[in-house]
């Protein structure tokens, strides 16, 4: 089953068991799926979202969250942290499992010696092999910095 029907899914059953809250958070999840459609409308591309594009906008949708829970509690607004974090649980059911630190070392070794890398010019051919391969499983943010000294930077 495709991402936008398993999001359909869980949108249909969270409407027939009136959980507002996960219902407010898979409409959130669609019409941000439904923007990127328009986007790509208006750069006359075809207006089809893949499921890496799904996957890549919930990765997004998490960071974004994980961010204002993270603001809210330093401004003492718990009761909106816990909102952010309720998203942020709704949101992770439909992303794959998240690396450990080990594994993402060992993908970016795979990566490094896939590619034949060797240095920091390497390095966007190293993180396109580990977006294609690891989209929503991995935080390419946290990955940048262990490509750059694996590399020898």
């Amino acid at each position: 089953m495709d991402m936008r029907s398993r999001l359909n899914a869980a949108l249909k059953t969270a409407m027939k068991e009136k959980d507002s809250e996960r219902l407010t958070t898979l409409r959130l999840i669609n019409a941000a799926i439904k923007d990127r459609e328009i986007a790509s409308r208006g750069e006359g591309e075809e207006v089809v979202v893949s499921d890496d594009d799904v996957l890549g906008i919930l990765g997004k949708m998490v960071k974004q969250r994980q961010e204002s829970a993270k603001a809210f509690e330093e401004g003492a607004r718990l009761e909106l942290a816990e909102k952010e974090r309720a998203e942020i649980a709704v949101i992770e059911e439909f992303l794959p499992r998240q690396l450990n630190e080990e594994e993402v070392a060992k993908a970016v070794e795979e990566a490094i010696s896939e590619t034949g890398a060797e240095s920091i010019r390497d390095m966007g051919k190293v993180m396109g092999v580990l977006k294609a391969k690891y989209t929503g499983q991995m935080d390419f943010g946290a990955a940048g910095p262990l490509v750059k000294a694996k590399l020898g930077v």
